[in-house]
C-alpha cells in the first residue's frame, strides 16, 4: 500500500505532499524565468526526490485551458491519470493522485484506468474527484456547468456510486441511475485494496459530499483560528455519518538561509514579477463558479494567490518554516501539501533542513525509521 494509508500503524503524524507540479508554473503565478517547467523529465526528478525523501504524495491540477496573463498560467498541464500511472511505475513507496473532472470522463472508463494503475504501482494510487466549478473549462470541453452545487453534486455522487460499485461487485450489473444508464457491466480488474479519496469541496453541498466519500477533504489555511474551529465541526459531521474523514491543506515555501532573504525573494516572484494579469482572471473565476475559498476572505489573499495559488504561506528560515508547519498540524490538518517556485530546485534544501526539525517535534518520522517499525 502506499504511504498515504490512514489504517496503517506506521502512517506519518502529518502527511506532506507536493501540489500541481504537472502543471506550468505550478502553484506560482509569477513571471520570473525560474519558474517550474512542468515537463515530464521535471516530474520525474522531482518523483524520485520525494520518494527517496519519504514525502507521502503528489497531487495534480486536471486543467483544460490557462487563466492567460503574459504566462498564461496553467496553459501547459500534463493530464492527471497517465501522468500517475508513468510515476508510479518508477518510484517505489509515495502515492500518487489522479485528479479526475466527473463531467469530463466516464466512471466505467476511470475504474478500470485505476485498477489498471492499482497493478502498475502495488496499490498507491489516489484518486481526487472534481465535481467541477470552472465554466470557461466546461464551455471548453462542449459542457454545461450547472449553476447550482446540488446538481453537480448529485452528478458526481452517481458517478462515484458507479465507480464504487465496478470495484466492489463480482458479477455483471445494469445501471439505471438519473445521469447513467449502463447494461451488463462488470469492474475487472479491481484494485488490490481501497484507493484513497480526496476532494476539495466549500459549499455546503460540496462539504456533504466529501463527508459521505472522501477519506481527505481538502481545504485552504487561510486563518488557522478559523481553520480549528472548521476541522472539528467537519470531523464532528463525519463522526455521526460513521465515517473518519481528515482534512489537508496546500501550502508554498520558500525557504532560505535567513529571513530576509526569503522576504527578499517573495517580494521578488510574488509580487514585482507576479503576472497580475492571470491573478486577477484566477481570482474571478473563484468568485464567480466556486467556494473553495471563502468569499469574505478571498480579496484579501490577492497576494497570496499571486504567491502561492492561495496557499498557506510557509515563508522564512528552516526554523520558521518549520514553526509554519507546526502551526497546521496545531490546528488541526491532517497534512499540507508544498509548492515551490521551482520544485526541483528548492525541495532538496527543504529536505534537509525543515524536514529533520519535523521529525525532532514528533510531526514527521523519519523514512528509516518508518521501515524498521514496519
Amino acid at each position: 500500500m502506499g504511504m498515504l494509508d490512514k489504517s496503517a500503524p506506521d502512517t506519518q503524524p502529518f502527511f506532506l505532499g507536493t501540489f500541481a507540479s504537472n502543471c506550468s508554473g505550478g502553484m506560482t503565478v509569477t513571471k520570473v524565468p525560474e519558474r517550474w517547467a512542468n515537463s515530464w523529465d521535471n516530474n520525474l526528478r522531482l518523483a524520485r526526490l520525494l520518494d527517496e525523501a519519504g514525502i507521502d504524495f503528489m497531487l495534480p491540477i486536471a486543467r483544460w485551458i490557462g487563466y492567460g496573463g503574459e504566462t498564461n498560467f496553467h496553459g501547459n498541464v500534463l493530464e492527471t491519470i497517465t501522468w500517475a500511472a508513468g510515476l508510479l511505475a518508477l518510484t517505489q513507496n509515495i502515492t500518487v493522485f489522479a485528479t479526475t473532472h466527473t463531467a469530463a470522463n466516464h466512471p466505467v472508463v476511470v475504474a478500470k484506468q485505476l485498477a489498471t494503475i492499482d497493478q502498475i504501482s502495488g496499490g498507491r494510487i489516489g484518486l481526487n474527484i472534481v465535481a467541477g466549478w470552472n465554466k470557461p473549462e466546461y464551455e471548453a470541453l462542449g459542457l454545461t456547468l450547472p449553476d447550482d452545487h446540488t446538481a453537480r453534486y448529485g452528478y458526481a455522487q452517481e458517478w462515484f456510486d458507479i465507480v464504487r460499485a465496478l470495484w466492489s461487485r463480482m458479477e455483471a450489473f445494469d445501471w439505471d441511475g438519473t445521469w447513467f444508464k449502463l447494461k451488463d457491466v462488470l469492474g475487472d480488474p479491481r484494485p488490490s485494496a481501497p484507493l484513497p479519496i480526496l476532494n476539495a469541496a466549500g459549499s455546503d453541498e460540496g462539504r456533504k459530499f466529501a463527508v459521505r466519500n472522501a477519506d481527505f477533504l481538502f481545504t485552504p489555511a487561510i486563518d488557522l483560528s478559523r481553520s480549528k474551529d472548521e476541522i472539528a465541526a467537519l470531523k464532528e459531521q463525519a463522526n455521526a455519518a460513521g465515517r473518519n474523514v481528515d482534512v489537508l491543506t496546500f501550502a508554498h515555501v520558500v525557504c532560505r538561509p535567513t529571513e530576509k532573504e526569503a522576504k527578499d525573494y517573495l517580494e521578488h516572484f510574488g509580487r514585482t514579477n507576479a503576472d497580475w494579469a492571470a491573478v486577477d482572471n484566477l481570482v474571478r473565476l473563484q468568485f464567480a463558479h466556486a467556494q473553495s475559498f471563502p468569499h469574505d476572505l478571498l480579496a484579501l489573499i490577492r497576494d497570496r494567490m499571486a504567491a502561492g495559488h492561495g496557499g498557506f504561506p510557509l515563508t522564512g528560515t528552516p526554523e520558521q518554516v518549520a514553526d509554519g508547519i507546526t502551526a497546521l498540524h496545531a490546528a488541526g490538518f491532517r497534512g499540507s501539501t508544498l509548492s515551490f517556485v521551482d520544485y526541483v530546485e528548492e525541495f532538496p534544501y527543504f529536505r534537509d533542513t525543515v524536514l529533520p526539525i519535523l521529525e525532532q517535534r514528533g510531526i514527521r518520522i523519519a523514512p528509516a525509521a518508518m521501515q524498521s517499525a514496519a
